[in-house]
């Protein structure tokens, strides 16, 4: 009798031990993101250089992955490099990615994506703020890629940007347009806008500049000779952006930028794409092509309208009202919002 008591109290505490694992089990797998996935995947991710503005779809790019399930130490590998604005490290770092096996590679900003796309033709890249896919010799076009690229474009309405300037600024009679000589998706980009200026009776100035060194007496040259700068979507300016903002706040000459990062450095407004819903965009498309999806047949994703962007704090600093139809629609930054 006393083995049968024995034997029943066993049994009683091996069913509770059973019970307990299994409400264990099932706590864990409801708190577990929907879609995790069970197999390894590695994404690399290149990254041109650190601004503000890149660093934003970076960040939008790994919470888009985390969303999806993909977390990073359980299910998910994170190779990640940054090429600090040096073509010889970004072909290095390519080569490095591609040797870490990558499922999915991704290249922020154009010059990351070109080093990708010199280095493999095999592993699929997803292009992260490319404004001129096509132009940068990436995919064949826009709805149909047609190779191992697809992604998403930041190309921005440069018209509006410069419509948007000459609204805040209606007496302004000359534009300078401050871009780098050496990436393709700036010249793209000052073009557009240079054909908008033109049409508003904008006298159009052109300053490109080799490197940063150039930076500070370009501005004080410019703020001599412009009503406002324009700054189109490049990466060596953003990377400057204070030594600008400074330059130009001594002559208290406008900005008018193309992201909404530079706006809070201290441009004056844009109409442009949040940066890091960019890169939320961006990671979604990895996902897909983690998921099967093929990047010759995945259309390249271009944002159809961007936000009005004003800085209000640097807009009393220039002594510039802002139209009561902007303000009611715009999204402030860089100072007390309303």
């Amino acid at each position: 009798m006393k083995n049968k008591g024995l034997i029943a109290t066993l049994i009683v505490i091996f069913a509770v031990l059973i019970g307990v694992f299994a409400f264990q089990s099932g706590k864990a797998s409801a708190e577990k993101p929907q879609g995790v996935v069970s197999e390894m995947k590695t994404v690399g991710i290149l990254q041109f250089v650190s601004h503000p503005a890149l660093d934003a779809i970076r960040d939008g790019i790994e919470d888009a992955l985390k969303d999806a399930g993909y977390i990073e130490g359980e299910n998910l590998t994170i190779e990640y490099q940054n090429g600090q604005a040096d073509q010889s490290k970004l072909a290095t770092m390519s080569e490095q990615l591609v040797n870490k096996k990558s499922d999915v590679i991704v290249g922020i900003a154009t010059p990351a994506a070109q080093a990708l796309a010199n280095t493999t033709k095999d592993i699929p890249i997803v292009l992260g703020a490319v404004t001129d896919p096509v132009g940068a010799k990436l995919v064949e076009n826009i709805e149909r890629p047609g190779g191992n690229i697809t992604g998403v474009s930041d190309k921005a309405p440069a018209d509006e940007q410069i419509r948007l300037g000459k609204e805040l600024l209606p007496e302004a009679k000359t534009v300078g347009m401050l871009y780098s000589s050496t990436e393709d998706n700036s010249k793209y980009q000052v073009e557009e806008a240079a054909q908008a200026a033109k049409e508003l009776g904008l006298e159009v100035k052109t300053y490109p500049i080799p490197s940063t060194n150039e930076i500070t007496q370009t501005v004080q040259v410019m703020s001599d000779a412009v009503d406002f700068i324009y700054i189109p979507l490049d990466n060596t300016i953003a990377n400057a952006m204070p030594t600008v903002v400074g330059e130009a706040n001594k002559k208290k000459v406008p900005i008018i930028t193309s992201v909404d990062t530079m706006v809070e450095q201290g441009g004056l407004g844009t109409i442009g794409i949040d940066q890091y819903t960019l890169g939320k965009k961006t990671g979604e498309m990895v996902v897909s092509i983690l998921k099967g999806a093929d990047p010759a047949t995945t259309p390249v994703y271009t944002f159809k309208q961007g936000d009005v962007i004003l800085n209000e704090k640097q807009a009393a600093f220039l002594g510039i009202d802002i139209p009561q139809e902007l303000r009611e629609q715009a999204k402030f930054v860089g100072g007390d919002e309303e």
